[in-house]
């Protein structure tokens, strides 16, 4: 098979799109009620090299007698390119849709409703703001109640927040001073403003008031429209990388129009995704520690705005019982709450996979939502029929929109409304992915034998997910890839994922690795892998292939290669290091490789410290012990004894894992005479996203596995 045929398996899995956001509206006529689902996709086109994003609507007919039971799904109409649009939101009464598109350099704030364009302001050439944030760190996009003003997140304006001394422009001052950001992939977000648009004069206005060591974002009104809610990210002494890192300390305000502001929640917290109840009665929001593992599980907490008294409607779990709920580890969706504002969903990691969730806030009481335990139990054996992946888009007046997928099934939109007590959902598919793929997954449990169990955290386990091909090719065995995930507090859930379905599609099986400190299976598992890299995460992706090929006899044991990005980097050249006999080749991308050398040039230094079991502040100063241990755990320490061939693939503009890493991997396997080849991608950065990027990644990676498996 040549490149041409690899760039088409490729484009055929990776061009397949995946929705993004959901919203519902409701018309009630004479006999029947209609429900509205709009669905906004991405999708990826490789002759453009670009995500192109487009929306859908769908029209759910419900039963006269029942509102709940959808009698008729009608076909979707044609599906209308979104070209520029940075954020949207549709007012909850009117059904107003306020856009910030981008044209050019200019950023524009649109109203549209059904005559057409009602408003237009151009944000830009107002020139009270910088940029707009339509990240999802900061950015918001959020109606009044009375639906006259909008408020948002930008970048402050340089002059406004600059100090300037007599007699001299703050251009000229600033022009070489500098000016920090909050890291990787938000290099563009410094000084944060909240800013509100008075859509009857079109005044366009930055709040006063917020503390000036804080970064505001994630804003909402409360209840009324003289104050708004808003999470500030401390930065002082200085700020540390904020993406993929919910363990930044933050908390809950609240600010006045007139400017008078107060934190709400307590100190030397994490706080992050407040959601306003439909009453306006209780805000809940997601809580977290500080600094340790930059991923973890998080309670909910809930705010009565009457006595304003916090309190936790769920708590922080540990170790989850077999099969039972494992505890909240994502962002919350920006519309989860019940139209009673008695319950809450949402979506979360539970072991190797990920499930929707409704939380009753008067019994605490969890429930799972999809169907996926319920067709477990008719057919153990055909896990075709179990979507491994649920993600809620939305919930709005009680109807779900829900993401399905698995690793052999691409992303699909399902329905359903919330359920009454001791009911089930009855989910309806709003439209089936164009394909499905012939592959064979499962999910392993793994345990650890005694050995290497963690005396601090003892009796835990972990997971995996294997797919691969429904048939063996020419009655050989299959190659087996193993693909470890970054993070490393993140997870591999069952889900349709490109990168393993063209390998497999390619002849290849793929094993997802979810080692002890993965996300969905309890707090206890986060923490054991402090101050265990390198030693405990490495035992575990290779107790976890030794696994598979135990279970699988079709697996070659022969023909193995180990591939991964960041933390699955650092254990890929791990697992080549430390067995390098039974690894045949290898495929990092922006991988760790000498943590020491690393310390002083991520933007989150915090970690550097914490995985390698050291306390951080940030005043730290790195000492012969803290290198001398980030050393010993590192990729580097067992580089001279690698055997197998390496490729590397490194992002030029790198700010969580310098490509000096890779470098230096290079440059000794250089030295030594080992296999070794290097791509450089000069404007790139930690995730290698581009889409023609990412082709050039995966057609790299399939011909070195061909070459040297």
């Amino acid at each position: 098979m040549d490149s041409d045929q690899i760039t088409g398996v490729y484009a055929k899995v990776s061009g397949l799109p995946a929705p993004l956001s959901a919203h519902v509206s409701e018309e009630q006529l004479p006999e029947v009620r209609l429900y509205t689902v709009t669905a906004e996709w991405i999708q990826s086109d490789l002759v453009q090299s670009a995500r192109l994003r487009y929306s859908q609507q769908w029209t759910l007919i419900a039963d006269s007698n029942n509102h709940r039971s959808i009698r008729t799904v009608l076909p979707p109409g044609p599906c209308t390119p979104v070209s520029g649009e940075l954020l949207s939101e549709v007012s909850p009464i009117h059904g107003l849709r306020a856009v910030i598109r981008e044209t050019g350099s200019q950023q524009l704030l649109q109203i549209w409703d059904r005559h057409g364009l009602r408003k237009c302001l151009n944000l830009s050439a107002l020139n009270i703001h910088g940029r707009v944030y339509d990240d999802a760190q900061f950015g918001c996009l959020r109606w009044s109640e009375c639906e006259s003003k909008l408020l948002y997140v930008a970048e402050s304006s340089r002059s406004a927040s600059a100090e300037t001394r007599p007699g001299e422009s703050a251009s000229r001052k600033d022009r070489s001073v500098y000016c920090e950001d909050w890291g990787e992939a938000l290099t563009d977000k410094s000084v944060p403003a909240l800013c509100v648009v008075d859509l009857h004069g079109g005044a366009v206005g930055v709040l006063q008031g917020v503390p000036p060591d804080v970064s505001p974002g994630q804003a909402l009104w409360a209840p009324g429209t003289q104050s708004v809610f808003f999470v500030g990210w401390y930065h002082e002494p200085f700020r540390l990388g904020l993406k993929f890192c919910s363990n930044r300390r933050s908390a809950l305000f609240r600010l006045g129009l007139d400017g008078h502001c107060e934190c709400i929640s307590g100190d030397n917290l994490s706080v992050s995704c407040p959601r306003l109840s439909p009453d306006g009665s209780t805000l809940i929001y997601l809580q977290g520690r500080v600094f340790g593992p930059h991923n973890q599980c998080h309670s909910v907490q809930q705010l009565d705005l009457k006595t304003w008294k916090i309190s936790t409607m769920l708590d922080v779990v540990s170790r989850p019982q077999a099969g039972e709920f494992a505890g909240v580890y994502e962002a919350l969706p920006s519309h989860c709450w019940s139209a009673d504002g008695q319950k809450v969903v949402f979506s979360s990691a539970i072991r190797n996979c990920k499930d929707v969730f409704m939380v009753d806030r008067r019994t605490k009481k969890v429930t799972s939502l999809s169907d996926k335990h319920q067709r477990e139990l008719e057919d153990l054996s055909d896990l075709s029929k179990v979507y491994g992946c649920w993600k809620l888009l939305t919930v709005q007046r009680d109807l779900m929109v829900v993401c399905c997928s698995s690793p052999n099934s691409p992303p699909m939109l399902r329905v359903g409304f919330l359920p009454s007590a001791g009911e089930t959902v009855n989910w309806r598919t709003l439209q089936q992915p164009i394909m499905t793929f012939d592959y064979l997954w499962t999910a392993l449990d793994v345990t650890p034998p005694s050995e290497e169990d963690n005396q601090c955290y003892p009796g835990l386990d972990f997971g995996a997910v294997l797919v691969k091909p429904s048939r063996v090719v020419c009655e050989t065995r299959t190659p087996l890839v193993v693909f470890i995930h970054g993070g490393p507090h993140s997870q591999f859930p069952a889900e349709w994922n490109s990168t393993t379905a063209g390998l497999v599609e390619l002849g290849f099986a793929v094993l997802m690795v979810n080692y002890r400190g993965s996300t969905g299976f309890g707090q206890d598992n986060i923490m054991s892998l402090i101050g265990q890299i390198g030693s405990q995460d490495v035992k575990d992706v290779q107790r976890a292939v030794m696994t598979a090929l135990q279970s699988d006899k079709t697996l070659d044991p022969k023909r193995l290669a180990v591939i991964g990005g960041s933390h699955g980097g650092f254990l890929s050249c791990h697992l080549i290091g430390q067995y390098p006999d039974f690894y045949r080749a290898c495929a990092a991308r922006n991988p760790v490789i000498n943590a020491a050398t690393l310390l002083g040039t991520s933007d989150i230094v915090d970690w550097r410290y914490t995985s390698a079991g050291f306390q951080f502040s940030y005043d730290n100063v790195p000492t012969a012990e803290t290198l001398a241990a980030m050393l010993q755990k590192s990729p580097i320490a067992h580089a001279a004894l690698i055997k197998a061939p390496v490729l590397l693939m490194l992002g030029g503009k790198d700010r969580r894992v310098s490509p000096h890493q890779g470098l230096e991997l290079y440059k000794i396997l250089k030295s030594r005479g080992s296999p070794v080849r290097l791509l450089w991608f000069p404007e790139e950065g930690h995730s290698l996203s581009r889409v023609d990027t990412q082709v050039d990644c995966f057609l790299n990676t399939v011909l070195w596995l061909r070459q040297h498996l």
